[in-house]
């Protein structure tokens, strides 16, 4: 996979859906201070003259030479798509034409034309498969549920999946940056670390373990610096993380434990949507994330919930039988300001575990596959984590 950061990729579930509507509008924003190269990439599956969405086909893929061609669109007033990207303020476009099998070679030849580092809009679903960018965004009709295959066959990988209708967008292009050629987006939401643990199973506070030179907390905070539009710190020490220079929300009622902590920073947050993560858990999956950001729309707390299963025999070992559990993951999940209602009752009521208000509230539980969750809960699990984490680099 190539990690192309300067490139933001727009997809779609199907046509006519506003995927140039959308790109032409980002070209206008962002073209005003920067130079924005539009790309248009058709993706080819056989060159036998049969169009793929049906009929007799317009002739695109079987006058194609070669396994891929690129070329530059100079005419902005036609209604073609690389015209309208041409019209919007693109510096330049292209059309990359591409046989399915060769989208890497294609996509590999595209810097030899538009100069390494550039910064691009794209139109495409299938490039995803060769290609990390810096955002891909998916298009979709409200009213419409079925996707096309080559939007199935990537629809995992969306940063983002704004939904279209008469009425345009549900969605704010504000939340799209662009910092120092690299694409990024902010989600209208708070990320809580939560920052309150006593660490006693680790003998030593897990927080200020060293990452690569940096504590295990500011490792975690930059991970979710740009990504939200809010970061507040759940502690009751102000001192031991005032260095990352972002707001502190000391618990209401000090040694109530982690129950205490979220609602007090629930109450402080300035958004409905937050996400509260523990200060051990060091990798955050920043796309699953967003994905539990879609369902809590619907729900009070949207948590992870990994299913393990292990194999035991009788006490003669004669025969073997699966046990299967499910563990939650309540300090990496969102929480709905909606759920302040059942934490408060739970906490009124004597009550101190996160799992407490869960009958007390709308509960989403989402299963992350095959993403893995990890937390350091010994030092053991922490030099393991960091000697990974050191070979990754």
């Amino acid at each position: 996979m190539i990690k192309l950061d300067g490139m933001l990729i727009i997809g779609s579930a199907g046509a006519n859906v506003g995927k140039t509507e959308l790109a032409c509008a980002l070209i206008k924003k962002f073209g005003k201070n920067s130079d924005i190269t539009g790309i248009k990439v058709t993706t080819i599956k056989a060159k036998d003259g049969k169009c793929p969405r049906g009929g007799n086909g317009c002739g695109v893929c079987s006058s194609l030479e070669g396994d891929f061609c690129i070329t530059e669109e100079t005419d902005g007033k036609s209604h073609k798509d690389t015209a309208r990207l041409l019209a919007a303020g693109a510096k330049r476009v292209y059309w990359l034409r591409v046989l399915k099998t060769h989208l890497k070679e294609g996509l590999t030849a595209l810097p030899d034309i538009t100069g390494p580092g550039a910064i691009s809009i794209c139109e495409s679903n299938s490039l995803r498969q060769v290609v990390e960018p810096g955002l891909f965004l998916m298009v979709k009709a409200r009213n419409v549920k079925s996707w096309k295959g080559s939007a199935r066959d990537v629809k995992e990988y969306a940063d983002k999946i704004i939904v279209t209708n008469s009425a345009g967008f549900d969605f704010e292009l504000e939340q799209i940056k662009l910092t120092g050629g690299k694409w990024t987006l902010t989600e209208n939401a708070t990320a809580i670390i939560m920052a309150g643990g006593d660490s006693s199973r680790m003998g030593v506070d897990k927080s200020m373990l060293q990452i690569k030179g940096r504590p295990l907390i500011k490792h975690i905070y930059d991970q979710l610096c740009g990504i939200f539009a809010k970061i507040l710190i759940s502690t009751n020490d102000v001192e031991k993380c005032a260095f990352l220079g972002c707001d502190f929300v000391p618990d209401r009622i000090p040694g109530q434990g982690p129950l205490m902590g979220i609602a007090s920073a629930l109450e402080a947050s300035a958004n409905e949507l937050n996400f509260v993560v523990a200060c051990d858990i060091p990798q955050i999956d920043i796309r699953f994330v967003r994905k539990m950001l879609a369902e809590a729309k619907s729900a009070d707390i949207v948590i992870p919930t990994i299913n393990k299963c292990k194999t035991s025999k009788t006490k003669k070992r004669k025969t073997q039988y699966a046990i299967r559990s499910t563990r939650y993951e309540p300090l990496f999940a969102i929480y709905n300001k909606s759920a302040l209602t059942g934490i408060n009752l739970a906490l009124s009521s004597g009550k101190r575990k996160i799992s407490d208000a869960f009958a007390l509230c709308n509960v989403r539980y989402i299963n992350p596959g095959a993403k893995q969750l990890t937390n350091l809960n010994t030092i053991h699990e922490y030099e393991e984590f960091r000697k990974q984490f050191d070979a990754q680099i």
